[in-house]
């Protein structure tokens, strides 16, 4: 089975889900490809991209349709032609959603909780913020308690400041600990997040991209375009898996724990794909000025650098 074949499935399985979050899509799409490139791009270069993984030209009108509501993007019409953008709102949400997707290692856990206290916002207000803490992987440590070990409350100032909840919300640091994984702090973190899901979901990953892995070692046949749809899909089922996952540090994590194998799936296949897909970006996508902008620098240090040649990880 040739790794075409392979990337026939992963679209098939795609098409499968109900309902099609082409929003989501598109949020990857951006984040991966669009967002190195300037950040901005012409609605027919996006519909081109995505029509093979059979999403509709009228899907994706009113999937960015609502993004634009929900102040994820911007859009700026010449002539016929409409262009879509970053907001600024928009950005922060795309570099808190791909800051982990991209990194091959945690940085070492000083044993600091951030903690986040709702109970004084209004309940709209703090429905509001707890699906965007949520969004951002945060646990529910106790009633209108939210923790995350990663976070400060530096960087969730800009987000409370755009609700409205700045005032309202009490956010604490703890002290670092000088034992960091106490059987208790280990019961608490299964307590506060699903660890059985987030490992189901990981293998499931696995289950759906080690087929291609091995394919492309001796039978890789994918075009540019092909390379791009097999990139898309990747980083976006690694990204929706990210989104709950609090990047635990590993004194807290089981000794077998399915993410790492997963995040070195990910780094490999993406590293034998991009260049190819990057190609096709090149010649087909394009903004009010032409093709879109080579990709910025920050794109080729994703998964600890992507113009050395590397071997790849054992999984």
């Amino acid at each position: 089975m040739s790794a075409k074949t392979q990337l026939e499935n992963l679209v098939k399985d795609f098409q499968k889900k109900r309902p099609l979050r082409a929003g989501s899509l598109i949020i990857t799409v951006y984040g991966d490809a669009i967002a190195p490139r300037g950040g901005t791009v012409w609605l027919g270069s996006l519909m081109k991209l995505l029509e093979p993984i059979g999403i509709s030209q009228r899907l994706i009108r009113t999937s960015v349709y609502r993004l634009v509501q929900e102040t994820w993007l911007q859009t700026e019409r010449i002539g016929r032609c409409s262009y879509y953008s970053l907001t600024g709102p928009g950005l922060r949400r795309f570099q808190q959603a791909f800051q982990h997707v991209y990194s091959i290692t945690n940085e070492e856990w000083s044993g600091s909780w951030c903690l986040v206290f709702l109970n004084q916002l209004d309940s709209e207000t703090k429905q509001k913020v707890r699906d965007e803490l949520k969004w951002l992987s945060f646990g529910n440590i106790a009633p209108g308690v939210m923790e995350h070990p990663r976070y400060t409350r530096h960087q969730l100032i800009p987000m409370l400041q755009e609700w409205g909840a700045l005032d309202d919300t009490i956010v604490m640091q703890t002290q670092p600990l000088e034992q960091k994984s106490p059987r208790a702090l280990r019961l608490q973190v299964r307590e506060s997040w699903n660890l059985d899901e987030l490992a189901y979901r990981y293998r499931h990953f696995l289950e759906q991209f080690r087929p291609l892995w091995r394919e492309l070692q001796s039978n890789d046949n994918l075009t540019p375009q092909e390379c791009l749809l097999a990139r898309i899909l990747l980083i976006h089922e690694y990204r929706k898996i990210l989104l709950r996952d609090p990047q635990l540090p590993d004194e807290l994590l089981p000794g077998d724990w399915e993410g790492r194998s997963a995040k070195q799936l990910c780094r490999n296949l993406y590293r034998k794909i991009y260049a190819r897909a990057e190609q096709w970006l090149d010649e087909h996508l394009e903004n009010a000025s032409g093709p879109l902008p080579r990709p910025n620098e920050a794109f080729y240090k994703r998964f600890g650098g992507l113009r050395e040649t590397a071997q790849p990880i054992a999984e």
